[in-house]
């Protein structure tokens, strides 16, 4: 591919190396070095689970090291010759002893008295997506990196060795005659180096240009880290393309909040390579949103690290401007850029704490959130670095979106959108400890960071109150209205004025009505009167609240928000991932008087949802206040939560006692279509598993578990009730896919409707959400009037049996597939059962 932009004839690549180091003028700093981690194996399977587990001792270092147990030594596919040899990646020039020591740029203009003339005039930053300055007309020329030669991995490791021995020559090397006496190559340690680097920076004499390949998008010049295919073969690297520590799974792991993010964001949810030199730096920064990062280093010299903790940020940034004014006053967003250091030493005489981590070939360097850090290469090396948002980062991340406002700094994510989505899965795992006693490691995580104090219900209280400020300062006379369902969904809305984050409220007008403002900036927007403008909600504050108890473990709360999903009620459409759950102990009581709407959307019966003024439900604007929260004398639950009216029609569940009693009476009073049901007989009493397709046993651990091999391909036929018509039985078609990364994805799907479908990574799950949905659909035809029918218990299905997986002739048949034995968890649990078994008779005996 040809460059627009030329290096020019007298680039590093082009000239030879003058300068030389000078050790009896090394500018070493001194500083204390970052804690260093050594997981067990065991510790390291889980890998958020052992973030979490040293961030209270770490996170006060801003950084730390995390050294792999010894046998994990994953395969890196960049060393193929294909790759190393022939794949070429570009690189940026960097102007070392420029670092600190320059002068602005308009400055530069006027005198010109430095003897370099190659500068950038565009500056470098991490992602055009979060610059702060528009790419316009401006004439002002700013400090950055300009772009260099293109490499391949094999030239550039040439390349930087040769520059790194010219460099670092002594004059004893040069009188030394290899022809007479053999002599080894002499290596500088990386004291020597780290002290020469900041000799360059500190008090330059010299000119330094080096190259450095940063910001590699992997998705184009490919990982280091292997990737699964689509047909697992059971190698060992198969366990480093599944593993937490790749950090192409990273950012998605269960328990990232980044999950929630569908797009993927180059250097944020992809990861990005770093091909570094001798003195290739980067300069002081903070990652975007405030986020975590981890850093791999695959091979090569060692990089080293200067981290400052989070709550010293602040003060870092008013040191730079103190000794940096002249640059911060030219360009005020001048951290955002990535182009300038400033001395450990002269942070340390700031009062600023500098910790040090030297990261080996081999381990991981963690930043914490808005922890700043910098650093630069001792010599040639490759790395790969990626983000991720536990939920502790929750808190971090608002602060960031807020600081963004004020500066007016576009963001990269939504973090409504992300808040939002941690929200729902967590009353998702609350519900089902609650009432199915699925204690399944991801659902005993998010109840970790629920109840009134966990971490997640705090971040979601916070946000809450300060949505319902920011609305009860809203004019009087302003009207309120429900959000499109597809405000956001094509691509992300955000203020005119500040670039905040529109996916939860947002403010418009008349006149410009594709043209949107935060609800800060209401009067920023135009010139017309109140009356024209009106506010986009996509909840009400009573249904904000309704989330935080839920959140906070009020099981009613839990209940109304898993059945009436607000999202579902907004008009987001009919989606089998979302918790729609109707156990088999609940019963809803309508009332028709005060029945002023109805469901909004079952599978195939969608409504749309009004979105003219909301006065018909609670966010009726008579006044600020009446907007908030209901405090009327309304009976509430023990929890303090009032269900009623809340979403237009009145919704009563029984307290844990009752829940047997409603039960049975409510199947006691069942109408003749109840009868007509009986008579036909259960189908679930004499029904068979058909199997349509064994297909191909896949080789992997997420292919198989202790109870079922799940071949790709498999297919399989069987009668249950029809989730469009619960009083007749249908035939659904269970399925199992191959979802790349994730491994296999299990899909049911209503026979003769396959816009019906349901499909989750877990095979039980995904015939859960058929019961789930039956049960509404149960639920919609008795509000409806057509008879009491009873609700179906989750007992009545098993996803493995209605798959076939329990049936004896499928078991054998999938077995074949299988001679070798690799599924190996599979087989060995089998074995165990059988020598148990046989241990239990020759006991008895």
């Amino acid at each position: 591919m040809k460059r627009d932009n030329i290096e020019p004839s007298g680039s590093p690549r082009s000239r030879k190396v003058s300068a030389r180091w000078d050790p009896n003028e090394a500018c070493r700093p001194s500083v204390d070095d970052a804690p260093v981690f050594y997981p067990t194996v065991e510790e390291f399977e889980d890998t958020l689970a052992y973030i979490e587990k040293i961030r209270e001792e770490a996170e006060s270092f801003g950084i730390c090291r995390i050294v792999p147990p010894p046998s994990w030594t994953p395969p890196c596919p960049l060393k193929e010759k294909e790759i190393w040899g022939h794949a070429k990646f570009s690189t940026r020039i960097q102007i070392v002893d420029l670092l600190q020591n320059r002068e602005p740029m308009r400055k530069k203009r006027k005198s010109r008295k430095r003897r370099r003339r190659r500068h950038s005039r565009i500056g470098a930053t991490r992602r055009c997506t979060n610059s702060s300055v528009e790419s316009t007309s401006e004439s002002n020329e700013k400090f950055g990196f300009s772009s260099g030669s293109d490499f391949t991995l094999e030239e550039f490791q040439r390349y930087a060795n040769e520059f790194k021995e010219t460099y670092f020559k002594r004059d004893c090397d040069e009188d030394s005659k290899p022809g007479v006496v053999e002599y080894s190559k002499w290596e500088p340690s990386w004291e020597d180096i780290e002290g020469e680097y900041w000799r360059i920076v500190e008090q330059p004499t010299d000119e330094v240009e080096v190259y450095y390949g940063a910001d590699l998008e992997t998705g184009t010049f490919g990982s280091g880290f292997p990737k699964a295919s689509s047909t697992l073969i059971g190698n060992d690297a198969d366990k480093y393309a599944m593993s937490g520590w790749n950090l192409n799974n990273f950012p998605r792991l269960q328990g990232s909040v980044l999950s929630f993010e569908g797009c993927d964001i180059s250097g944020v949810l992809v990861p990005w390579l770093y091909v570094g030199m001798c003195f290739s730096s980067f300069c002081w920064h903070v990652e975007d949103h405030h986020l975590y990062s981890l850093n791999y280093m695959h091979w090569g010299d060692p990089k080293i690290w200067y981290g400052v903790p989070r709550n010293y940020a602040s003060a870092l940034e008013v040191a730079m401007r103190k000794h940096l004014p002249d640059l911060f006053e030219e360009q005020p967003d001048l951290l955002n850029e990535l182009v300038t250091q400033l001395s450990p030493s002269v942070l340390k005489v700031e009062g600023i704490p500098i910790y040090r981590a030297v990261q080996c070939s081999g381990e991981f360097v963690l930043t914490f959130p808005r922890a700043y850090h910098s650093g630069f290469n001792i010599g040639f090396n490759c790395a790969e670095a990626v983000n991720v948002a536990p939920v502790d980062w929750l808190e971090h991340g608002q602060n960031a979106v807020e600081l963004y406002s004020d500066q007016r700094r576009r963001t990269s994510l939504s973090h409504d959108k992300l808040l939002l989505g941690a929200a729902r899965q967590a009353i998702q795992a609350l519900r089902e400890l609650f009432f199915t006693g699925r204690e399944t490691p991801g659902n005993l995580r998010w109840k970790h960071v629920c109840g009134k104090d966990g971490m997640l219900t705090k971040a979601v209280r916070a946000r809450v109150q300060m949505e319902e400020e920011r609305v009860n300062c809203l004019p009087p006379q302003l009207p309120l209205r429900k959000m499109e369902k597809d405000f956001d969904l094509e691509s992300e809305r955000e203020c005119f004025y500040c670039f905040y984050d529109l996916h939860l409220s947002a403010c418009s007008c008349n006149c410009s009505p594709e043209r949107f403002t935060c609800l800060k900036h209401v009067k920023n927007f135009c010139s017309c009167q109140t009356e024209e403008r009106f506010v986009l909600l996509r909840y009400t504050i009573d249904e904000l609240q309704m989330l935080v108890k839920a959140l906070e473990g009020g099981v009613d709360a839990v209940n109304v928000w898993a059945f009436t999903d607000i999202e579902l009620l907004s008009g987001k459409g009919c989606d089998a991932h979302v918790s729609n759950l109707v156990h088999d102990s609940e019963v809803v009581k309508v009332e028709p008087s005060q029945l002023s709407g109805s469901l909004s959307c079952f599978c195939g019966m969608e409504d749309k949802l009004d979105t003219s003024d909301c006065s018909s439900s609670s966010v009726s604007r008579d006044s600020p206040k009446k907007y908030q929260h209901s405090t009327s004398s309304v009976p509430r639950d023990s929890d303090g939560f009032d269900g009623k009216n809340l979403f237009s029609f009145e919704l009563q569940f029984p307290h844990p006692g009752q829940y047997n009693t409603l039960l049975k009476t409510a199947i006691a009073n069942s109408s003749d279509v109840n009868a007509s049901i009986a008579a036909q007989g259960d189908p679930l009493l004499n029904y068979s598993v058909e199997p349509l397709n064994f297909g191909s046993v896949m080789f992997g651990k997420q292919w198989c578990s202790k109870q079922a091999i799940f071949p790709n391909g498999f297919r399989s036929r069987v009668k249950f009730f029809s989730v469009v018509n619960p009083t007749e039985t249908s035939s659904y078609i269970s399925e199992v896919v191959d979802a790349g990364l994730s491994g296999p994805l299990f899909k049911v799907t209503l026979e003769g409707c396959p816009t019906v479908t349901f499909s989750d990574a877990s095979v039980e799950k995904c015939w859960e959400m058929v019961l789930q949905q039956l049960n509404q659909e149960i639920l919609q035809s008795n509000l409806g009037g057509r008879g009491m029918l009873p609700l179906q218990s989750p007992k009545v299905v098993n996803g493995l049996e209605m798959f076939g997986f329990f049936s004896p002739p499928i078991i054998k048949a999938i077995e074949a597939l299988d001679p070798n034995h690799h599924c190996s968890e599979y087989w060995n649990h089998k074995t165990s059962s059988k020598y148990n078994e046989v241990k239990m008779n020759t006991d008895l005996d």
